[in-house]
């Protein structure tokens, strides 16, 4: 059996030799969490392989926007975020030889009221789903508080525009289907307490990238980091965190394809008696890309949390654009 699936694996591996193109894109889009109970404390992400590009810099910019909601409201404790989130990332990344690579990637994010309420009131009515939590709330209202047993209250500010921490990494391709990259990022975060980590934090993001056929293409990972606790939150924090994805990527008519991925993130928090902060993350990525002759690609897709009562944002809307 042994014998039988190191053939199987040997085969695939030429198969992606011989039968794709060269230099074409086969990976998922990456991704990174936006609720900022997360974002304030985990610096992992999935990481998705690179190519090899020799001698340029290549760009990629990406715009997420998110309609949160968490409603955890008890007689002496509480956890409430009803927001709509932005961000837009611009990463750059560039060969060093032929298996290592730089990548630096620098975003400015929004928190606010929004508009999206009314929106999502009639998509989740659709689709036959009851979000009892957006019935206890306004519509298109801000609010973030956590207000945790013992009196300590956190509220946090909207705020229209401000940068988030700065990441920069070092990858290194062991081949063509395997890429770890070390990770971290820098308290560069300009917005009000509660959207930067604060401190710097550290990642190891490993890939693997498998050909399934010469239209199917799969990506996973695992992810490890580490971030120092911090700020006024610090007794609840957790400060090592793991995360897993398994994703898929079909080519479905010319250089057109669809991709799903699925995310999880282990607990950001421990011990606030919130779901929303000491539950695991669990989101699935999707959407569609078209990718340009030059190898640049087109990205619309959309991120849904799987498990309600956890972290995961209620909807993201995406659009990217690699060059």
């Amino acid at each position: 059996m042994a014998a039988l699936a190191l053939r199987g694996l040997v085969g695939v591996l030429v198969l992606q030799t011989v039968v794709l193109e060269p230099g074409r894109a086969q990976g998922l889009p990456e991704m990174t969490p936006i609720n900022p109970v997360g974002s304030s404390r985990s610096g992992v992400y999935f990481q998705p392989l690179r190519e090899p590009v020799p001698g340029r810099w290549v760009t990629s910019i990406g715009l997420d926007y998110a309609s949160a909601i968490e409603y955890n409201n008890e007689p002496q404790a509480s956890y409430i975020l009803d927001s709509e989130l932005l961000r837009v990332n611009v990463s750059l990344s560039r060969d060093l030889g032929q298996r290592t690579f730089v990548k630096v990637d620098a975003a400015v994010a929004g928190a606010y009221s929004g508009f999206m309420d009314g929106f999502l009131d009639w998509y989740h009515g659709a689709l036959g789903i009851r979000m009892w939590e957006r019935e206890r709330r306004p519509r298109d209202r801000f609010l973030y508080q956590i207000d945790l047993p013992g009196g300590r209250d956190f509220q946090r500010k909207s705020d229209a525009l401000f940068l988030q921490d700065l990441r920069v990494g070092m990858g290194y391709r062991i081949n063509h289907f395997i890429q770890t990259l070390l990770s971290s990022t820098l308290p560069t975060a300009t917005g009000p307490a509660g959207y930067g980590r604060g401190v710097p934090s550290v990642s190891l993001l490993n890939t693997i990238g498998v050909p399934l056929s010469p239209k199917t293409w799969y990506e996973g990972s695992v992810g490890l980091g580490y971030t120092p606790s911090h700020g006024g939150l610090s007794p609840y924090q957790r400060t090592t965190f793991v995360s897993l994805t398994s994703g898929l990527r079909v080519s479905v008519w010319g250089r057109q394809s669809l991709f799903a991925n699925l995310f999880y993130h282990s607990p950001y928090y421990h011990g606030t008696t919130f779901p929303g902060l000491d539950r695991r993350e669990l989101s699935l990525d999707f959407g569609w890309v078209l990718q340009n002759q030059t190898g640049g690609e087109w990205r619309i897709g959309m991120t849904e949390d799987l498990e309600p009562g956890g972290p995961g944002i209620d909807l993201i809307l995406r659009l990217g654009r690699r060059f």
